[in-house]
């Protein structure tokens, strides 16, 4: 007779005396599934929404108030982890969570998600030659700023898709969708 054991995601059958969990064939089971890349692409497409709505409205702000490059990069930086988490917390806040227990759980699903997009994002627009001095009409600042995101998505999928596959980053919310 056959039995089913789950344990950490993971389902173990016992045939008889041998239980596979422990056979020789699962030798160096991490107890985490790994991460497709799927899963990798929609928590990337999660955190970039709240990346580039924080970097937006940051970037608009900061140009429309003529601030100088620094301050208008740092409160967009800002915004984007402020989005970035509160996306998350939206989602985990209608699971049921308290606002401190949805806090951590954004702190770490989305920390190094959003470092490694915005080091991405804020590199490519400090390298695209004028991107800098571009204003909000002009079509370079939005060219340079959609590049931008695509080098910031391209980078950090794989680095969601290693953490997801360790258990870490967006893993944490998945329990709570």
């Amino acid at each position: 007779m056959e039995q089913h054991d789950v344990h950490a995601g993971h389902e173990h059958h016992q045939h008889g005396d041998i239980d596979h969990a422990t056979h020789a064939d699962h030798t160096g089971h991490t107890g985490h599934a790994p991460a497709s890349w799927a899963m990798a692409v929609q928590a990337t497409l999660h955190c970039l929404t709240g990346c580039a709505i924080g970097e937006i409205l940051g970037m608009a702000i900061g140009t429309a108030l003529g601030w100088h490059n620094a301050p208008t990069m740092i409160l967009a930086i800002v915004l984007a982890f402020v989005f970035g988490y509160s996306l998350t917390m939206r989602g985990v806040l209608r699971a049921g969570l308290d606002l401190r227990t949805a806090l951590r759980v954004a702190l770490a699903a989305d920390t190094v998600s959003i470092i490694v997009m915005e080091l991405a994002d804020n590199a490519t627009i400090l390298v695209f030659p004028g991107a800098m001095d571009a204003t909000l009409a002009d079509a370079l600042f939005w060219l340079s700023l959609a590049l931008s995101f695509v080098v910031a998505f391209a980078v950090t999928t794989p680095v969601n898709r290693w953490m997801i596959g360790r258990g870490k980053g967006h893993a944490v919310v998945h329990q709570y969708h």
